[in-house]
């Protein structure tokens, strides 16, 4: 597609006007701009000078806008693309990720029980979205036959929402139609974590996979996720008299780069140092059978709640809190792009301190 800027001679002036070009197609936009021809004064140059630049102007929009398909040239083609293939293609990209790849997955499932989802791009509007909150809502069953809970929903409904912002990034659509629904509204969960008692009666007791104890404290004691512990390489632990240890990664969720400080104490839980290049935690990986085998040592450690490795970062996020830590600090700390996210802890330590000043009873 080409927008170009031409002049025509009309009535002794120069007319300005775009010249459009698109799949054989060709349309041209007379700006009603004009130069003159032979410019003999300073007023004259300027004027000219300044007519070219607001066509030039005029001319990069209309550009803009034929990419957008909102200038008359849709890209049918596109639009009428299937929506579940490019949805299938999105979530192979995620295949290295067990857990998001998973959801995407599950989702993916429920999708293709809908008697909806098999459209084209050019079908989906609002009315389409609102109906697939409600099929998310209230028709989807997980397999012990109850609904999905509400952030499942949450979570599958924002993939279908991922979708279609990469679709109008590919210039598939013109525009988002999720823009003009309002989402499904994230249900607060109960977060749960360990105390520091019982942190340290699950380091006394052994666990039947030694390295997933050694990384669920170590996660425990430096809030790092279960998908940056499991790729955490030898290179990335440093030291430095002035800092201590320190971690050096790229967080695998957001992508950022971040330099987290750990204690010693943690280091205890990451054996002899190998090569550079190789893994910290070598044959890391979820599975059903180590969430078992999580929860059997918990079980062991007298320990009742029901704890995932994820509680892992819980417990260091609650914690630090628990223990004076500033809330922006403790944001920084776990990565969190917005202080908002760690506020959910702060919440948890002000209820902690309530059920305690509750226990005084006359």
């Amino acid at each position: 597609m080409t927008v170009t800027l031409r002049q025509r001679n009309k009535n002794g002036k120069i007319s300005l006007y775009l010249d459009f070009y698109h799949k054989g197609k060709r349309k041209l936009e007379y700006l009603s701009l004009y130069l003159t021809e032979k410019p003999s004064t300073t007023e004259e140059r300027a004027l000219n000078k300044k007519t070219q630049q607001l066509a030039e102007n005029i001319r990069a929009k209309r550009l803009l806008e034929l990419q957008n398909a909102k200038f008359g040239f849709s890209d049918s083609e596109k639009m009428n693309s299937k929506f579940l293939a490019y949805y299938e293609l999105m979530a192979e990209k995620r295949c290295d990720s067990d857990g998001n790849y998973g959801n995407w997955l599950g989702a993916l499932k429920h999708l293709k029980k809908w008697k909806r989802s098999d459209v084209r791009f050019s079908d989906i509007d609002n009315i389409w979205l609102e109906d697939l909150k409600e099929y998310f809502l209230n028709e989807v069953k997980s397999k012990n036959g109850n609904k999905l809970s509400q952030n499942t929903c949450v979570s599958y409904y924002n993939k279908v929402l991922a979708v279609l912002k990469q679709a109008l990034k590919d210039g598939i659509i013109a525009r988002n139609p999720a823009t003009t629904v309002t989402g499904i509204k994230e249900a607060e969960t109960k977060r749960e974590f360990l105390t520091l008692e019982e942190l340290k009666s699950a380091v006394k007791k052994p666990c039947e996979i030694e390295v997933l104890k050694n990384a669920f404290i170590f996660s425990a004691m430096s809030g790092l996720r279960f998908s940056d512990i499991q790729k955490l390489t030898w290179s990335e632990i440093q030291y430095s008299e002035e800092n201590g240890y320190y971690i050096r990664f790229r967080q695998k969720k957001t992508k950022g780069q971040e330099t987290l400080p750990i204690s010693e104490d943690a280091i205890d839980f990451i054996g002899e140092r190998k090569e550079d290049n190789e893994v910290v935690f070598k044959d890391l990986f979820y599975s059903d059978y180590n969430n078992e085998r999580l929860r059997d040592w918990m079980q062991l450690a007298g320990i009742k709640k029901h704890i995932t490795f994820h509680s892992a970062r819980h417990t260091y996020a609650t914690l630090q809190i628990t223990l004076g830590t500033d809330i922006y600090t403790v944001s920084k700390l776990l990565g969190h792009k917005s202080l908002k996210t760690t506020e959910v802890y702060a919440r948890i330590v002000d209820q902690k301190k309530i059920d305690a000043a509750n226990r005084i009873k006359l």
